[in-house]
């Protein structure tokens, strides 16, 4: 067991992490139901996939304690973060009677993380949320840190907030019925915490990816909570991404989302597929401006190969260019101005803004990378 602190002043929080949490989570979560002692439903919100996997025991284990759970299901996969699901999500809650000091369980993905969390930012002004991540993605990345959002035409997650939960609560065990790809994606966002700020896990997850991608417990659970212990120092120090220091939690992003974007942001290429091939364009690049050597690149991307994470751009069958790139990531939300920072490397363990990027450049290498100069 491990419980991680995210320290925020007056809105701090913890993440904790145990086998078999979610069989015990209405003790886990008691300060968080006790409004609903009275007989009012507690409000949980899952896609298909995990209300048939987990509301059976959810609700056994809620009914023990003496509560009961009213259900909003969703169908997995980004379209459900759509101003209709908001609606529809913030309509049912309203009609339940959440009131701001309640709370919302989100019992999923990001997906369900971040329809959840906007929802709760917004209805009366903020309500609380508990999040119960269920896939590797979600527990080492969007559960922890407050970062809300729905997708529009105009792009992914750009419509959210900053919105903090009340408490994370983190199982490892329900990754068991996790499908291999999605647990690989995950693991991408795992990788990224090694690369961007901790050598020593790099080399520690270069030994041990097989490990952590078979769950076996220990290293499973050490990746977690290594991968939390940095993104929660990281968002106490940065919450609001007004600094550096939060934007380097985005290393392989702006690649990555331009890769969601030229397909479609479909299933075709997972978002943690996006920003692990987005993370070996990214060491790729810092070589070519000669900020680490190409042998450190090319070591960058054969850990992510390992993993069975796309690190070579043509075997994802794109028929664009590079300059068709660049132009999705000039619609990137991180855009100031005229200029797009770029995550990029100054080591294996040490990732910096840079802003000086040369985007007729970068779609040369992108070109390059293609294989289509």
């Amino acid at each position: 067991m491990a419980v991680i602190p995210v320290a925020l002043a007056g809105r701090g929080y913890d993440v904790v992490i145990e086998e078999n949490l979610l069989g015990r989570l209405a003790a886990a979560a008691a300060p968080w139901l006790q409004n609903y002692a009275g007989g009012r439903k507690v409000p949980f919100v899952a896609d298909t996939n995990t209300h048939r996997l987990y509301h059976a025991g959810v609700d056994a284990n809620l009914t023990e304690h003496g509560f009961a759970a009213e259900w909003f299901v969703v169908e997995p996969g980004e379209d459900a973060k759509s101003w209709s699901s908001l609606a529809r999500l913030t309509d049912w809650l309203l009609a339940l009677g959440v009131t701001r000091s309640d709370h919302v369980f989100a019992l999923g993905g990001g997906v369900v993380g971040d329809l959840v969390g906007f929802a709760c930012a917004i209805l009366k002004r903020g309500c609380g949320f508990v999040q119960v991540p269920t896939t590797l993605l979600a527990q080492v990345d969007s559960s922890v840190g407050g970062k809300t959002a729905i997708n529009t035409a105009a792009g992914k997650n750009l419509i959210g907030a900053f919105h903090q939960p009340s408490l994370v609560l983190i199982d490892p065990r329900v990754l068991g019925t996790l499908p291999d790809r999605e647990m690989r994606a995950g693991y991408a966002e795992v990788l990224k915490y090694g690369l961007l700020g901790n050598a020593a896990f790099f080399g520690w997850l270069e030994a041990n990816s097989a490990a952590v991608l078979a769950r076996e417990p220990q290293a499973l659970e050490h990746a977690i909570a290594t991968s939390i212990a940095m993104k929660a120092r990281i968002v106490a120090e940065d919450e609001r991404e007004t600094q550096d220091c939060r934007a380097l939690l985005n290393l392989g992003h702006t690649f990555g989302h331009a890769l969601e974007a030229e397909t479609g942001f479909s299933d075709r290429l997972l978002h943690g597929e996006a920003v692990a091939m987005g993370m070996a364009l990214a060491a790729r690049y810092s070589a070519r401006r000669r900020e680490i050597s190409a042998d450190d690149a090319e070591r960058a991307a054969r850990a992510i190969a390992a993993a069975g994470l796309p690190a070579d751009l043509p075997a994802l069958g794109l028929t664009c260019d590079g300059a068709r790139l660049v132009e999705h990531m000039r619609h990137d939300k991180k855009k100031e101005g005229k200029t797009l920072p770029f995550l990029l490397l100054r080591n294996l363990g040490e990732a910096y803004m840079a802003r000086d990027v040369d985007l007729r450049d970068l779609a040369v290498f992108l070109d390059d990378a293609l294989g289509r100069s």
